[in-house]
């Protein structure tokens, strides 16, 4: 091998690693597009698009997987490796609240969805298009501006993401009389509560990027 070839090989594609965040974060919008829209539909409608998002889920796995594999093989890689690995775990783990949500309405027969539930799926929706803006601008880190425009509507849909948790777990102990109910509707808020949650921390590894990068 000559040196030419030598440094071409040590040099990482970015066919290898853009692509693999852009398809994470493309992944994480299907997941929250098939969940908003689940919760609009009736009780027997819903298992359609909740094993898509099984699907989804899993499609998410194997992107993280290849992600961290072209990690070990890539001796040079396009910003610090502990971002690149922060990054694409932060955004599996959004896909693993939001299937979980899915999860639980299923396990749980839940029937009647509440506005509250409504709202924080539409809040991760938000969230999760705003992270495939600003995982989009990575290719070459011009525009910071985009960037960090994107992680402050993050921050602020998941301060808001607050706000509706805890009022709807208010309204649910002081109008909902079966304990039954109580358990049920308060896992499923809790798991989009944090979803929402991992869409913040996804911000703060895009934001440590752009800062490394500016």
């Amino acid at each position: 091998m000559n040196i030419n070839n030598f440094f071409q090989f040590l040099v990482p594609k970015d066919k290898k690693f853009f692509p693999l965040f852009e398809q994470a974060s493309s992944n994480l919008i299907e997941i929250a597009t098939n969940l908003h829209e689940a919760v609009n539909l009736p009780l027997k409608e819903r298992e359609v698009l909740f094993q898509k998002i099984d699907t989804l889920e899993q499609k998410g796995e194997d992107i993280t997987r290849q992600t961290n594999l072209e990690l070990s093989r890539n001796f040079i890689t396009p910003f610090d490796r502990e971002d690149i690995h922060a990054l694409i775990t932060s955004i599996d783990n959004v896909a693993d609240y939001l299937h979980g949500a899915a999860s639980r309405m299923r396990l749980y027969q839940v029937d009647k969805i509440t506005k509250s539930i409504r709202k924080l799926t539409e809040i991760n929706l938000e969230a999760c298009q705003n992270i495939d803006v600003a995982v989009r601008e990575l290719r070459d880190l011009k525009k910071m501006k985009n960037i960090t425009d994107a992680i402050v509507r993050i921050n602020k849909l998941e301060n808001k993401s607050d706000n509706v948790y805890d009022k709807a777990v208010l309204d649910l102990f002081e109008n909902e009389t079966d304990a039954k109910n109580i358990i049920k509707y308060k896992e499923v808020l809790s798991v989009l509560e944090n979803a929402a949650d991992k869409c913040k921390s996804v911000a703060s590894v895009l934001e440590s990027i752009s800062v490394k990068h500016s």
